[in-house]
């Protein structure tokens, strides 16, 4: 999962989109990057760290321009590599400067056609390099002499024909403008924003809509699935569908745990959304355990926090705050290893014994993937002196790993693959666990908008939206796995 941003402006964007980057930086705490162009002239800064680490006062200064990308980048295979930091650049055709959310599942395939086919060298093992060079590939197709809105739209109908996966992407093309595009299936998320200043409006493309807020943008509309935007130097906007249209099948992890909560995808409120959850969780409490004991229900913080209200309410029972969160630690979801997350987990929570002692509490989190953290944290609630701990998931069993740009790892270090929820709940450490069902979390998402009846829930379902190649999986659990990343860190 990355952040991405695109700006054209009338004055100097690097300021405004370094901003943007910082409120999408729980998309990714890997690298970050922004290039700028001012007269034809790139300018790029990346590093891996985090935004505030990578740009200081200095390299800063060398963004000039008008015009502008930016990416925050999380591995989906693990790994500490400076070259896979982003944007990526080639400077045939016209120079092109790119940024990319999400993965491709057929990279395998497109490298060796872009080798064989296209005369195109791949430098570093990152999808987004193949997207970008099969992008400068099929604008290099055309005979024109000049780039035109029309040539940009048909290279990028060429590249959905080429590339699956899930996918959203803002490129820079100097002395032309700003291109962002989004997958068939509309899987990654990728929003458009305006601002009327001195009398022009002025676009901005972003991941989530809480980057546009930042800076006073409207939200405007989300690129459709398979649509094409451009936005001209003298920021008119260019708007095209470039694919058949398949159903709109947003990831639905982003609406559980990845999106910041005040953000607004596919017309969805993240927001309602989880307040949903924490509902209809609620819901199948009371029908699975009528006579329950909770005393206490006890979110996981941060992201758990707007389900455990609703569900708390409707429970009948007090919400209390009982873990203390050290802000300054990273998502333990996306650590590299496993003795990182292990650590990690020690170090950014505290419970408060008080509200745990002799009480049956019921923990809340969002989700539960490897059951890592889980286990130490329902521990911690015994430390703390509780009677009994239950375990409530606001998403369903995580049993399968995602293959459009979320690090879930391989299947058999998933706690829930191939097991029971009593046998996950003896493996947590739990009195009981308790999961919401796959219908409750697509009616608690879909709510929000009428025309989206489908989402990804691959990692739930182990139903792919994308054509899937087997090997593909398997190879993906290789790379995955805790062992290997173990080995590139």
């Amino acid at each position: 999962m990355c952040g991405v941003i695109g700006l054209v402006s009338q004055s100097n964007v690097a300021s405004t989109i370094y901003e943007c980057l910082t409120v999408l930086q729980h998309r990714g705490q890997d690298a970050a990057g922004i290039a700028t162009c001012d007269n034809r002239t790139i300018a790029l800064v990346k590093d891996n760290g985090l935004v505030r680490d990578v740009f200081n006062s200095d390299n800063v200064k060398k963004l000039h321009g008008n015009m502008g990308i930016g990416h925050t980048r999380y591995p989906t295979a693990g790994g500490d590599n400076r070259l896979e930091a982003q944007p990526f650049y080639v400077n045939s055709p016209y120079g092109i400067v790119l940024a990319h959310n999400g993965n491709l599942v057929n990279t395998k395939q497109l490298r060796k056609e872009l080798f064989e086919q296209d005369r195109r060298h791949i430098n570093t093992g990152s999808d987004s390099e193949v997207l970008l060079n099969v992008l400068a590939h099929e604008l290099q197709k055309s005979n024109e002499s000049s780039l035109s809105a029309a040539m940009v739209f048909d290279a990028i109908s060429a590249l959905n024909k080429r590339c699956i996966g899930g996918f959203a992407v803002v490129a820079m093309i100097p002395g032309h403008g700003i291109i962002g595009f989004r997958d068939p299936n509309g899987i990654r998320p990728l929003v458009i924003g305006r601002k009327l200043v001195n009398q022009q409006y002025e676009y901005m493309l972003a991941s989530e809509s809480v980057a546009l807020d930042l800076h006073g943008y409207e939200l405007l509309d989300d690129v459709n699935p398979g649509e094409a935007i451009l936005i001209g130097i003298d920021n008119k906007l260019y708007r095209q569908q470039c694919s058949e249209i398949k159903q709109h099948t947003p990831c639905i992890f982003e609406f559980v745990y990845f999106s910041r909560e005040d953000s607004i995808i596919d017309n969805i409120s993240v927001h309602k959304a989880r307040l949903r959850m924490g509902e209809s969780l609620a819901d199948k409490i009371l029908r699975d355990m009528p006579d329950h004991d909770i005393d206490v229900v006890i979110p996981i913080p941060d992201t758990s926090r707007t389900s455990a209200i609703p569900l708390a309410y409707r429970l009948g029972v007090k919400f209390r705050e009982g873990f203390v969160k050290n802000r300054y630690i990273g998502r333990t979801f996306i650590m590299p290893g496993q003795e990182e997350r292990v650590k990690s987990v020690k170090r950014k929570l505290n419970a408060i014994d008080l509200e745990f002692r002799g009480k049956t509490v019921l923990l809340v989190d969002d989700s539960i993937v490897r059951g890592t953290t889980s286990t130490q944290i329902i521990q911690m609630a015994r430390d703390a002196g509780a009677k009994k701990v239950y375990f409530a998931s606001a998403a369903p069993p995580v049993r399968y790993p995602n293959v459009y740009g979320i690090d879930m790892p391989a299947a058999n270090e998933l706690v829930a693959f191939n097991r029971s929820e009593e046998e996950i709940g003896k493996i947590l450490g739990a009195d009981k666990v308790i999961y919401q069902t796959l219908p409750d979390l697509i009616a608690a998402c879909s709510d929000g908008n009428k025309y989206i009846t489908s989402f990804d829930t691959s990692c739930f379902s182990n139903e792919y939206v994308t054509e899937m190649d087997a090997d593909y999986l398997k190879q993906l659990e290789v790379v995955r796995s805790d062992k290997a990343k173990q080995q590139v860190i």
